[in-house]
């Protein structure tokens, strides 16, 4: 199997075998140049490149990309400096009446679930937690937790330590009747799997932009139901008005859009680098993208099997995501297997206890021979 993406694209594929595009994803040569460009042409000068309106509307165009992404209107896209940034203000702007529970999963992302355990800690909710349980089916599980109690459910797509997925539609039909509200964090799916916040529904969806977005530190997206873009954000910041630089400390003026939910200057330059990063995920299409990660995870799994490694989730559940394949063998020290792969030149994580390997479209059956070797 071949690369989606020409390798060159990527100058640490020429030292190193990348098989972490879950931690910190490899910038392209594409977003690389856009960041570049930025800083040439605009950044460096100031105000001279860049008038008051020009900031304003350089949101623009990466909202539009994040709809076609997201299947989303564009007036519920939010541009925020990081996911952390939404998922925290969400307790509040969304608050659960006193003593109801909020659903998680226990290995979840600590972001998802700390703004829920500080809102816990006042006594203003409790939480719950449900076990990423390889023998059961995640999406079953969280429903059966599920009861008239249950305020919201706040959990990830794809869990990023096992990747495991969630079937989020049937999730969100089994909220919706028990009277729960469901908050998604996509930054684990999000330009990996088809992500469609128009077919989900959900109260918000939020990515960061640095995975498999291909964006770098600095910003991150998110979809707001349209109920939300009626409220005031927890946190408003000067440029979620529908002017920001009509400056007016007296009142607070917000945009009637998910615009409301920008709070300040952020990093422009990674805009500039997830801007053509989207072009290009945009132009493969969702459907090339996982059957190409599907193809490699198949593969590596069959071969690595014969030397007793098993994966979290066998591909043929349907809540084993393509792309992020969590690897253990019984016998195998953890710390002993990372530094064969370092010696190898192989860069992937440990997460929970396990390999975690995470294969994006710049990866190719190479990749996987260089695996199964340093495994094996």
């Amino acid at each position: 199997m071949t690369a989606l993406i020409p390798r060159t694209h990527y100058a640490s594929l020429a030292d190193c075998v990348y098989l972490n595009q879950a931690s910190l994803g490899l910038l392209s040569q594409i977003a690389v140049e856009a960041m570049h460009r930025f800083v040439d042409d605009v950044a460096r000068h100031g105000n001279l490149n860049m008038s008051d309106a020009d900031e304003v509307r350089y949101f623009d165009q990466l909202r539009e990309r994040a709809a076609q992404l997201f299947h989303a209107d564009a007036d519920r896209i939010a541009i925020l400096s990081s996911a952390s940034e939404l998922l925290g203000q969400i307790p509040h702007l969304i608050p659960p009446i006193a003593g109801r529970k909020i659903l998680a999963v226990a290995t979840d992302f600590p972001a998802v679930t700390r703004p829920w355990l500080r809102l816990a800690a006042s006594g203003d909710c409790q939480v719950q937690f449900v076990e990423d349980n390889p023998a059961s089916d995640l999406t079953a599980d969280l429903i059966a937790a599920l009861d008239r109690q249950t305020a919201l459910i706040a959990v990830s797509s794809v869990q990023y330590a096992t990747g495991t997925q969630l079937d989020v539609p049937r999730l969100q039909s089994a909220a919706n009747q028990a009277g729960a509200r469901l908050v998604i964090d996509a930054t684990q799916a999000a330009g990996a799997l088809a992500t469609d916040a128009a077919a989900w529904d959900v109260d918000v969806v939020v990515s960061s932009g640095y995975k498999w977005l291909g964006g770098h530190g600095g910003v991150a997206l998110a979809v707001v139901a349209p109920s939300l873009l009626e409220r005031m954000p927890p946190l408003p910041g000067w440029m979620g008005a529908p002017d920001p630089f009509d400056f007016d400390a007296t009142r607070v003026l917000l945009a009637d859009d998910a615009r409301r939910y920008t709070q300040s200057t952020m990093s422009y330059v990674s805009i500039a680098a997830l801007t053509a990063s989207l072009d290009r995920l945009l132009s493969l299409g969702e459907a090339p993208i996982e059957a190409h990660a599907r193809g490699l995870s198949s593969m590596l799994i069959e071969r690595v099997s014969k030397n007793g490694w098993q994966p979290f989730r066998d591909l043929s559940d349907r809540a084993a995501s393509p792309h992020i394949v969590s690897l253990m063998r019984p016998d195998q020290e953890l710390e002993a297997t990372q530094e064969a792969l370092r010696t190898a030149n192989i860069v992937c994580s440990s997460r929970g206890g396990r390999v975690r390997v995470s294969l994006a479209p710049y990866n190719d059956e190479s990749d996987i021979d260089s695996l199964v070797t340093a495994l094996g």
